[in-house]
């Protein structure tokens, strides 16, 4: 969750019209954010956890309804992982209103913590929080989602894993999407798997899905960067965590992104997609006009019925 001095769109416009323009984008996106961040956390109906530290930890909701014409039949889980540039000031409390609106809607849900990046003393002596932790960050999607079958059995009785959608907004998109590459990642990851995730899908939400770009437009105050340990270690790291250089996965996939996002731009899906597409893998992309960043999230926002009904494509 980028603050506005973090955001950058690559261009910077050199008249008037365009300041006035780039003003009120700003601004929209400002009262966009505030609406999401303004709601109520909502508390799951348990939680768990799948390590020792604090932050490995996952929340779970339990479906409030059902779309299945059989009374009592398993439901689609939907396993979601936040956003927030990985950043620390940002946990999993602030989608949890998406959370439980997936839950209304008859879903299982299973809303995953991780380690972010911690707040070190910059140059000038202020704390700045720094983008994830290598490889923790890394280490904890993949516990997460290892252990995840066996809690949802005792957490969530009524979720059906077999129909596991898996979903991740900004930061948490990216992260789905590698938790879904794990398999093609290089021989000597220590997250390789032999096989692909049992997965229905993965819908990324304006994720930070490739990085050479989004190291390019600066996204989110050089995010990408900071989460591989800086530019020294960028492009060692970048073939174990980029999303746009682990394709094909053979797994359903759809990006849903805002085209008045300023935080994520969309030509960071579209590089995401264009990837897919040169190594054979067909992704789709719903873009949203006159949509920014938080609106997908956010339950009172139009855009999230939309990615609701993404997910149900591919979980039912």
């Amino acid at each position: 969750m980028p603050d506005a001095a973090a955001r950058r769109e690559g261009a910077v416009p050199g008249n008037a019209a365009g300041r006035e323009a780039d003003a009120r984008t700003a601004a929209r996106a400002a009262v966009e954010e505030q609406s999401l961040l303004s709601q109520t956390p909502v508390d799951p109906d348990s939680t768990t956890a799948y390590g020792d530290h604090p932050d490995q930890l996952i929340d779970f909701y339990a479906p409030r309804s059902s779309r299945s014409p059989v009374p009592g039949a398993p439901v689609p889980l939907v396993v979601i992982l936040h956003g927030g540039a990985w950043r620390a000031p940002y946990d999993r409390r602030h989608i949890t209103p998406f959370a439980a609106f997936l839950a209304h809607r008859g879903f299982a849900v299973a809303n995953v913590e991780y380690r972010r990046g911690p707040a070190t003393p910059d140059p000038e002596g202020e704390t700045a929080p720094v983008a994830g932790r290598w490889p923790d960050t890394f280490d904890d999607v993949a516990a997460a989602l290892d252990a995840l079958p066996g809690l949802v059995a005792r957490e969530l009785p009524q979720a059906d894993v077999r129909r596991t959608v898996l979903t991740g907004h900004s930061a948490g998109g990216h992260l789905a999407l590698w938790a879904a590459a794990r398999h093609v990642l290089p021989a000597d990851a220590p997250w390789r798997t032999d096989r692909p995730a049992p997965l229905r899908g993965v819908v990324a939400l304006a994720p930070i899905a490739d990085f050479a770009v989004a190291e390019k437009l600066d996204v989110c105050g050089g995010a990408a960067v900071q989460l591989l340990g800086g530019a020294e270690e960028f492009a060692v790291r970048r073939p174990y965590a980029d999303p746009a250089l682990l394709l094909p996965t053979g797994i359903a996939t759809t990006v849903v992104q805002g085209r008045a996002d300023v935080d994520v731009p969309q030509a960071v899906a579209e590089a995401y997609t264009e990837a897919a597409a040169k190594a054979g893998e067909l992704v789709g992309l719903t873009l949203l006009e006159d949509v920014g960043h938080f609106p997908l999230i956010d339950p009172t926002a139009d855009a999230c019925a939309v990615v609701a009904e993404e997910i149900a494509q591919l979980a039912w």
